[in-house]
């Protein structure tokens, strides 16, 4: 099989597909023929060595992964030969890859493999955000910071399923489009000086309850410093590249939480949690109360330049590599 491989961390741009054996399945695992992986910022960051955690050299990146399985493991039951599957496993940026057959989540017949792909980590992660860690409440009003990524959509379609109010934040016009185009109900432009009080105009009326922060750097003190009492600010990621430091002044005034929402940490600790997320996911989807944001694909031997964009924000939307 064909596999992208980092034999040192560096740029993306160093890396390079070569054949590897196929993989085979241990006695809990199975085998998935990859048609589609997603492309997510952190990514880009474990090929450089820049991610907190750092992979054995040689790897295989990717993480998100849709296809079909061909082989199965002999205490495997729940799956079989030919079955559509999606999940999060490494090595997804390649032909083949070997999962834990536990955390392969059969396909729905109504999703197709480019949005499986791009569905596991951003939609779990918005929400175990929203839901499990913000306790987001109908009615409430939420913004959201970097709203035009694959992350930010994620975020949005699950909080307007969840029956929230959005303001979507985002730096240029395409962008602020993209988010209202994914169920934004405004948006908000973060490069001007004044926009916090563009923001203030939006919710003189609600109050801001809540954050959903993918973003970190500048972005982040200003957005909690927006929050009315009893907020929470959400902290999912730093996209920007700088971790913020608060002044802890901010939530004693304001009267408001800062809550992580690390959903990969916790399905590390509690691996149950995720299978009850992705069941509820998915049974929004089938009831039609979930509609996943459009993807946009791209073959898999673009995959260097793709991380390139990815970590230069040149993409609106989430991004997935296509196998054949």
């Amino acid at each position: 099989m064909k596999a992208a491989v980092v034999e040192a961390f560096g740029p993306p741009e160093d890396l390079t597909f070569k054949d590897m054996p196929d993989p085979v399945p241990g006695p809990h695992d199975v085998v998935v023929n990859v048609t589609a992986a997603g492309v997510g910022f952190v990514d880009g960051l474990l090929v450089q060595g820049l991610y907190q955690v750092k992979p054995p050299l040689p790897y295989v990146p990717g993480n998100e992964f849709a296809g079909v399985v061909s082989a199965v493991g002999d205490k495997v039951t729940h799956l079989a030969v030919g079955q559509r599957v999606m999940g999060t496993a490494p090595g997804a940026y390649a032909d083949k890859l070997v999962a834990p057959a536990m955390g392969c989540i059969p396909t729905p017949d109504g999703l197709s493999d480019e949005l499986a792909a791009g569905f596991a980590i951003s939609y779990a992660t918005a929400i175990y955000a929203w839901r499990d860690c913000g306790k987001a409440q109908a009615g409430e009003t939420a913004l959201v910071l970097g709203a035009a990524g694959g992350v930010g959509q994620a975020a949005i379609a699950v909080a307007k399923t969840m029956g929230l109010r959005v303001i979507a934040a985002a730096s240029t016009d395409a962008k602020r489009e993209a988010a209202i185009a994914a169920g934004a109900d405004e948006a908000v432009d973060y490069t001007q000086d004044n926009w916090r009080n563009a923001l203030k105009t939006l919710t003189k009326e609600t109050g801001l309850d809540l954050v959903y922060d993918p973003v970190g750097g500048t972005l982040a003190e200003a957005a909690m410093r927006s929050l009315s009492p009893g907020g929470r600010h959400l902290v999912v990621g730093f996209a920007a590249g700088d971790i913020p430091k608060v002044g802890l002044n901010i939530p004693l005034l304001k009267r408001c939480s800062i809550v992580g929402a690390d959903w990969g940490g916790e399905v590390r600790a509690n691996p149950a949690v995720a299978m009850e997320q992705f069941g509820t996911l998915l049974g929004w989807i089938g009831d039609g109360k979930l509609t996943p944001a459009p993807v946009i694909t791209r073959p898999m031997a673009d995959l260097p330049q793709a991380l390139r964009d990815q970590l230069d924000r040149k993409l609106v939307g989430k991004l997935v590599m296509l196998n054949g």
